[in-house]
C-alpha cells in the first residue's frame, strides 16, 4: 500500500510531518491515527494498524505532534491542549484536500487527545482509543521524582523511553486541569475502547471510566496479554483487525465498484510487514484474510501459506459443489468435509500426466461425507467432487497475464 508524505501547520504555527497510508483501491474514508506519548508517528503499532486499515479500503493519516519525530517546533513548549490542537489542524488539512475524516484512532495519551477532539470535528463518526488514559494528568506517573523540581523551577529535564524531554510545569498545569470525561459523555460519536488488563503504564480501570463516561454506541474489546505499546506483532495486528470490522459499520463503507469482466470484483494483495512475509489480502471491504510463511522460511506463521490458499480454493469449492447436488437431489447428507494437501512429487509417479521429467504439484484429496446415504449415492457424489470448477481450473492449461499498474500520484 502507498504512503505519502504530507506537512500541514500544527496548533502552534509549526509544520507537522505526516504519512497518509492509502489503499491500492478506492478511498472508502479516511482517518487520523493519534500516536502516544513522546512515541512518533512510525511506530511499529501505528504502522500496522494504519497498513490494516488501508488494506480495508480505509486511508490513514499518521503525523507527529509539535516537537516530536520528524514536526518542526519546541516539544517543550507542547502540552495536552495542543496534541488535540494538532489533530483538529490535521482534521482540517484533510478537509481541504478532499479527504474529510470520519474515524479517530488513538493510542495512550493520543488516545485522550481524540476523544478530546472528536467533538470538535463535524465530519467525525467513530473513535478508537487504544490504552488510553481518561484523565491525562496520568501521564505525570512518568515524570516521578522530577515533579518537585518543575515545579520549583518552572521546567526540568525528564528521561522517557531512553530520550531526555523538557516538561514544564505549564504541561504539568495542563494535564491537571484537562477534563476528559464530560467531553466524552458529549462527543455523540461511536467509540470503541481498546485496553489490555496486563497494561502496566495505564491501567485497565482508565478503560472503565471511559467506558462509563460514554453514551452509546459504545464497545469495549479487552487486549489480553498485550503491553501498553502493542509491541508483539500478533497484539497490534489483533488490534488492527477489530477496529478495520468494527469502523465497517460505523463509517457505512460503500462496496467499491467491480471492474468490467470481473464480477466478484478483485481481490488485492498488499504487504504487511516488509520485514518478513505477511500479506494483507481483501476482497472489497467486507473480507479479510493473512497469509505469511512459516517461521522456517523466514515469514512469522501469522496466516496461510500460498499454497495453503490455494488448497482453501480447492476444498471449499469441492465441498460446495457436493453440498450444491445433495441438495438438489434432495439426498441425506448431513455434512461434508475436505482435507488438501499439497505435495512436490516426480512426474514419473503420476500415472495419468503428460509431463513425464522433473517434479509436479500434487493435491491430495480427502472428502469425508455425513449422513445415510447408500453406496451409489456416495459413488455419485465423489464423482461430483471432480466437477468443482476450481478442480477443473487447477487441471486445466491456464494464462496468467501480468501488468504493471500505473505510478500513484502525490496527494497534496
Amino acid at each position: 500500500m502507498p504512503s505519502e508524505k504530507l506537512s500541514f501547520t500544527g496548533h502552534t504555527g509549526a509544520e507537522l510531518a505526516a504519512l497518509f497510508d492509502k489503499p491500492s483501491g478506492p478511498i472508502l474514508a479516511t482517518a487520523i491515527f493519534a500516536h502516544c506519548f513522546t512515541c512518533s508517528k512510525d511506530i511499529m503499532a501505528a504502522k500496522r494498524i494504519s497498513q490494516r486499515l488501508a488494506s480495508a479500503g480505509i486511508a490513514v493519516l499518521r503525523f507527529d505532534f509539535t516537537g516530536l519525530g520528524h514536526s518542526d517546533g519546541e516539544f517543550a513548549n507542547t502540552d495536552f491542549t495542543s496534541n488535540v490542537g494538532d489533530l483538529v489542524k490535521a482534521a482540517a488539512h484533510m478537509d481541504a484536500i478532499g479527504q474529510p475524516v470520519s474515524l479517530l484512532v488513538g493510542h495512550s495519551l493520543g488516545g485522550a487527545a481524540v476523544l478530546k477532539a472528536a467533538g470538535q470535528i463535524a465530519s467525525v463518526k467513530a473513535v478508537v482509543s487504544i490504552g488510553a488514559p481518561s484523565d491525562p494528568a496520568h501521564v505525570a506517573a512518568n515524570f516521578g521524582c522530577h515533579i518537585d523540581e518543575i515545579r520549583q523551577n518552572g521546567a526540568a529535564e525528564v528521561s522517557l523511553a531512553g530520550r531526555g524531554f523538557t516538561i514544564t510545569s505549564d504541561f504539568l498545569d495542563d494535564i491537571e486541569s484537562a477534563n476528559l470525561l464530560p467531553a466524552i459523555a458529549h462527543m455523540k460519536k461511536a467509540l470503541l475502547v481498546l485496553h489490555s488488563p496486563l497494561d502496566g503504564t495505564v491501567s485497565i480501570d482508565n478503560a472503565a471510566d471511559i467506558f462509563v463516561a460514554a453514551k452509546h454506541p459504545k464497545s469495549f474489546i479487552t487486549l489480553d496479554n498485550a503491553d501498553h505499546l502493542l509491541s508483539r506483532a500478533t497484539d497490534a495486528q489483533y488490534a488492527a483487525d477489530v477496529i478495520a470490522t468494527w469502523a465497517a459499520r460505523y463509517l457505512n463503507l460503500p462496496k467499491p465498484a467491480a471492474p468490467i469482466g470481473a464480477p466478484e470484483g478483485i481481490v488485492r494483495v498488499d504487504e504487511a510487514d516488509p520485514k518478513g512475509f505477511r500479506q494483507d489480502i481483501a476482497a472489497g471491504p467486507k473480507h479479510h484474510v493473512t497469509a505469511d510463511e512459516p517461521i522456517t522460511y523466514g515469514g512469522t506463521d501469522d496466516g496461510f501459506s500460498p499454497y495453503q490458499l490455494v488448497s482453501s480454493g480447492l476444498g471449499a469449492c469441492t465441498s460446495m459443489t457436493i453440498r450444491m447436488y445433495a441438495r438438489r437431489k434432495k439426498w441425506p447428507l448431513e455434512h461434508v468435509s475436505v482435507d488438501i494437501m499439497h505435495n512436490k512429487i516426480h512426474a514419473t509417479d503420476c500415472d495419468h500426466c503428460h509431463t513425464t521429467t522433473g517434479k509436479i504439484d500434487q493435491f491430495k484429496r480427502v472428502i469425508t461425507l455425513e449422513g445415510d446415504l447408500d453406496a451409489d449415492q456416495r459413488k455419485r457424489l465423489m464423482e461430483i467432487a471432480d466437477k468443482c470448477p476450481v478442480h477443473r481450473t487447477l487441471e486445466s492449461e491456464i494464462e496468467i497475464v501480468t501488468e504493471e499498474a500505473a505510478p500513484h500520484e502525490n496527494v497534496g
